[in-house]
This record gives C-alpha cells, sequence and structure tokens, in this order.
C-alpha cells in the first residue's frame, strides 16, 4: 500500500508539473508572438543597426568582447539559447545565500529582452517568451552578430545606451579605442548599471571591475601579470 500511494502521489507531482510547464510555454509563446506580430525579429534587428551610433562587431576591440563574455557568459561562444549548466550554477548560488546573488541569463536571453520585453514585467511568462525568442536569434544569427547586438542595446548607466553612449560619455573615445583597463571597467557595469556606474559609486565600480579582471583570468583571456597592471576605475 505504501509504495502504491507513493507512486500515486509522484504521478499526480508529474502531472502537476506537467500542466505548469504547458501552460507557462503557452503564455510566454502568446506574449512572443504579440512581439513579433507586430514587428518581426529580422526587422527588429535592422532597427537596431539602423541607429546612428550602432557599433559594428569588427570595431569592438578584442579586450571589451572577451572582458564582456567572461563576467556575463563565459559559456557564450559554446551554448545554444539557454545554458543549463549556468542556470544550475545560479540556482546553487542562490540557495547558498537565500537571496538572488546570480543571474542564468545568457547573452543571446539579455538581448531577446532587449529587444522586446523591457517595458514587460518580469515574471516566468516573460522568462518563457525570452528562451523563445532567444532560439530564433541563435537559429538566425551567428554569436558575434549577437554579442554585436547585445553591447549596442544593453545599459551602461548614466543614460548611456550602448557601447557607444558609454565609451563616449564615460571616456570621451571611441569603442575601438578602448584600453584593457577601460575595457574592463565598461564591460562590469551592465549586471547593475546604477550600482557599478563609475558616475554612481567608484568604489563599487572597482570592486566589479576587479571581477571582470578575476574572470578574465579564470577563463584565459589575460595572465596574471597583465591583470595585476590594470589600473581601476577611470
Amino acid at each position: 500500500m505504501g509504495m502504491k500511494l507513493l507512486r500515486k502521489i509522484l504521478l499526480v507531482v508529474f502531472v502537476v508539473v506537467l500542466v505548469g510547464c504547458v501552460f507557462v510555454g503557452l503564455m510566454g509563446y502568446n506574449l512572443y508572438n504579440s512581439a513579433v506580430s507586430r514587428i518581426s525579429l529580422r526587422d527588429k534587428v535592422e532597427e537596431v543597426r539602423g541607429d546612428e551610433n550602432f557599433v559594428v562587431f569588427s570595431d569592438l576591440p578584442d579586450d571589451l568582447v572577451n572582458a564582456t563574455i567572461a563576467v556575463e557568459d563565459h559559456r557564450f561562444r559554446e551554448h545554444g539559447s539557454i545554458d543549463l549548466i549556468s542556470i544550475g550554477r545560479a540556482m546553487s548560488a542562490n540557495i547558498k545565500a537565500k537571496d538572488a546573488v546570480e543571474g542564468g541569463s545568457t547573452i543571446t536571453q539579455q538581448v531577446a529582452k532587449n529587444l522586446y520585453f523591457m517595458t514587460e514585467k518580469e515574471n516566468i511568462s516573460r522568462k518563457s517568451a525570452e528562451l523563445i525568442l532567444s532560439y530564433y536569434l541563435e537559429k538566425n544569427y551567428s554569436k558575434d552578430e549577437i554579442f554585436e547586438l547585445y553591447v549596442n542595446t544593453i545599459y551602461y548607466g548614466n543614460g548611456y545606451y550602448g557601447i557607444k553612449e558609454a565609451s563616449n560619455g564615460y571616456l570621451n573615445k571611441e569603442p575601438k579605442d578602448l584600453t584593457l583597463d577601460e575595457a574592463t571597467m565598461l564591460a562590469g557595469i551592465p549586471n547593475a548599471p546604477s550600482v557599478y556606474a563609475p558616475t554612481a559609486n567608484m568604489d563599487l565600480c572597482k570592486k566589479r571591475q576587479a571581477k571582470v579582471i578575476r574572470s578574465m583570468v579564470k577563463y584565459g583571456y589575460i595572465s596574471q601579470d597583465e591583470a595585476d597592471k590594470i589600473k581601476l576605475g577611470m
């Protein structure tokens, strides 16, 4: 009787979870479909590319690309639209900390959000819609193109959207001219612009930059000797 009861309970739990997943998936698909029916993904991407401040991938310095990938999504070039390893790691970290201390969103998912869902309330339906859109981004665009969209749509604090505005505004220079010191500083801001922008709190900005640098060393983008020579802040 005990085993039969346990099987029934597990079956009920499985059905409830399955129904919940289907419901969330449908809600997410409806949100995704509503978004792309207003403007297609191709047209939305072309709209972003048509902005006068758009910076093409070939004009992005390697240091900025590497610093951003190292701290935001170090498996970016390996995974698809989602990264189950990162999600699992983030869940573990958040459970241990009893707080949301780490996110599991990929760069592609962040692009999906930036393109269509910035004004949508953050909930599980929006996350589902982002996952669906991420699939189509990965299917239709290269990793370089997705990264290009990321740095041109992400918020860098102080009213600066995109890497050109951030580079011009904070440092009075073009993105292609960024040094390693400057690239590591800028790469740390999007995680929490109101906290890590140099105009918001220089001490926290430097702490975040130090994390970027450690990530670059950890994933083999720079040596420890190179890291030790980087100047923190502006």
